[in-house]
């Protein structure tokens, strides 16, 4: 019997893991996670400013498809051996492996990132304070915008180069920018943020903005744990993979996710939990298909949607080519609140459910400007 082992329970994980397990019993799916409760990613933003969540945790949710969770930090991948060494000495063994580790927020001096539980503390305690957001990608805005609804109160700046929602279509955009005058923010773009100080940043040119809290939400990091194993990663530490997301030097690992570079006719996928399932979906298929005897296929990924939470009651949704530039259509107001809970919510119907989800329900293939 194979030993399939999943490296990284987030939503990228979690499906392949499941995905493997509903579909075959000639394999025995192991996941490896620090902890045993799952973060819904898409929710930061809601915990970020103080919000309730409710608590999943991975083995109610993997255990009922078959698949063994194990609680543990990977420290080190020894490929020859096929074998996962953890940091507290255990080792786990693998005929195939999936690494799905995602990427993350580097971490700044006196700033916090989205996942960190101690921002809620930090907000709460400074409800009249100065918020500072440094980046208006859709994690900035999020921020923002949850943390001057919950806080009326409190200051809230964005501070970036680019325009905050840049990637959407002019209307879209437009009623992102008022949604931020409405509850206040004040947007500073054009300016890069040099250094985070205890109370303030500090921007090229050294002006300074006095803050009692800084969110950094710009750049990513992957985990380093493929390079250091001799696996063959791009420039950012991910993964470099084949048109079916197993890595170009090690055929028996997959990488899925924000953990690898995977390209398609338009570019790199950018990480986001739209790209991640599809693909942890697909590694699954993939899997099962190998272990039949069968080639692993192709992987093909078409961008849906961009949708942005604007505080609790409000929300924003630019619907997209497969390329990721904007379309003609767009969701907004209460509309767009339900589309975006939808999204946020699937994710654990996804492993809940009683039988495999097909990749292709998890992502759009095809379309013109999407062939190979």
């Amino acid at each position: 019997m194979n030993d399939i082992l999943i490296i990284g329970a987030g939503y990228t994980g979690m499906m392949a893991a499941v995905g493997v397990a509903r579909r075959t019993k000639a394999a025995r799916v192991t996941i490896l996670n620090p902890v045993d409760r799952f973060n819904e990613r898409l929710r930061q933003h809601q915990a970020a400013a103080g919000h309730e969540l409710a608590e999943f945790r991975i083995p109610d949710l993997v255990e009922p498809a078959g698949v063994r969770f194990v609680p543990g930090r990977a420290a080190a991948i020894d490929t020859a051996a096929g074998r996962v060494v953890l940091d507290d000495g255990r080792d786990l063994h693998y005929d195939t492996l999936v690494y799905a580790l995602g990427s993350r927020t580097p971490q700044v001096p006196n700033a916090y990132t989205i996942d960190d539980p101690k921002l809620a503390v930090a907000l709460r305690d400074n409800p009249t304070g100065v918020f500072i957001v440094a980046g208006a990608g859709l994690t900035g805005i999020e921020a923002a915008t949850e943390a001057a609804e919950a806080y009326p109160e409190l200051k809230v700046r964005l501070v970036s180069r680019g325009e905050p929602g840049s990637m959407m279509g002019p209307k879209a955009r437009a009623y992102l920018l008022k949604a931020l005058d409405r509850l206040g923010v004040e947007v500073r773009t054009g300016v890069s943020v040099a250094r985070v100080l205890p109370d303030a940043v500090e921007l090229d040119g050294g002006e300074r903005l006095a803050s009692d809290v800084t969110l950094w939400t710009t750049g990513v990091q992957a985990a380093p744990l493929a390079a250091e194993a001799g696996i063959e990663t791009d420039a950012t530490g991910r993964v470099v993979v084949d048109a079916t997301l197993r890595s170009v030097s090690h055929p028996n690992i997959y990488a899925i996710g924000d953990a690898a570079a995977i390209r398609q006719a338009y570019g790199v996928i950018h990480g986001t939990c739209q790209s991640g399932i599809p693909s942890g979906a697909h590694t699954a298929e993939s899997i099962v298909r190998e272990l039949k005897g069968k080639a692993p296929k192709p992987f093909r990924f078409g961008y849906i949607h961009q949708p942005v939470s604007l505080g609790r009651g409000d929300a924003v949704v630019q619907f997209t080519n497969p390329d990721d530039t904007p379309a003609r259509w767009y969701l907004k107001g209460r509309a767009a609140v339900a589309y975006k809970e939808a999204v946020s919510s699937s994710p654990v119907k996804f492993y809940r459910s009683r039988t495999a989800i097909p990749a292709r329900l998890t992502g759009r293939t095809g379309g013109r400007r999407n062939r190979l």
